[in-house]
């Protein structure tokens, strides 16, 4: 005699909570690849371009070429001694005492031929089309880093700490307001002594890698 067999069910109700977990679970395992970048504020577009009357010997001209060729004041120079080229530079202090731009600060060569003083210190930064993103990246990280070299210099001789240190102590949520205050009062005059100024003109009168850019 046959028997009807009940077709047996699957117990749906705790499927929600499976895939919930497993979701939770990849969430928290999944590595989110970020973009590398550098933190800059771009300047506002205008109209017309404007003109900026600048002495040569205070302006140091770094060029970039499609081949990741680094080239500083018409020299080939390796990306490992950028750093100390810049330092030397802004550094320089070439304006003599008595005049107005003298930088009784500086420990520099005071060669009359590089720049008078940091304030007036300009770096030019430009890059082929072809140039690889870690290159440029690479050679900005020197740049800055010079930058930072000089500001913890002067960080250490008036304040006995270091331009970065009090830079994360002052974003430290943990910092008391008065004492960010005053952080900021000492980063703002650091900063005024050594201004960061790396600008990127799109023209150059260089003409080998003017014809490379070509």
């Amino acid at each position: 005699m046959a028997t009807n067999r009940e077709t047996p069910e699957v117990n749906a109700g705790s499927m929600a909570d499976i895939a919930f977990l497993l979701l939770i679970f990849f969430l928290v395992t999944t590595t989110l690849e970020t973009d590398e970048g550098l933190g800059r504020l771009l300047p506002k577009k205008e109209i017309e371009p404007r003109t900026i009357d600048v002495n040569e010997r205070n302006v140091l001209r770094v060029n970039l070429n499609s081949t990741n060729e680094l080239l500083v004041e018409d020299a080939v120079l390796d990306l490992k001694t950028l750093r100390k080229v810049a330092f030397d530079f802004l550094d320089n202090g070439g304006a003599l005492p008595g005049e107005s731009k003298y930088c009784d600060y500086c420990k520099g060569k005071r060669d009359d031929s590089s720049s008078d003083n940091p304030i007036d210190a300009i770096i030019a930064l430009h890059h082929n089309r072809e140039t690889t993103y870690g290159f440029y990246i690479a050679v900005q990280n020197e740049l800055v880093g010079a930058y930072n070299d000089l500001r913890n210099r002067e960080a250490q001789r008036l304040f006995k700490q270091s331009y970065v240190a009090m830079t994360e102590a002052y974003y430290d949520e943990k910092t008391p307001l008065i004492q960010k205050e005053k952080l900021k009062k000492r980063l703002k005059r650091i900063q005024k002594m050594y201004p960061q100024k790396i600008v990127e003109p799109e023209v150059f009168s260089n003409k080998r890698f003017d014809d490379e850019a070509q």
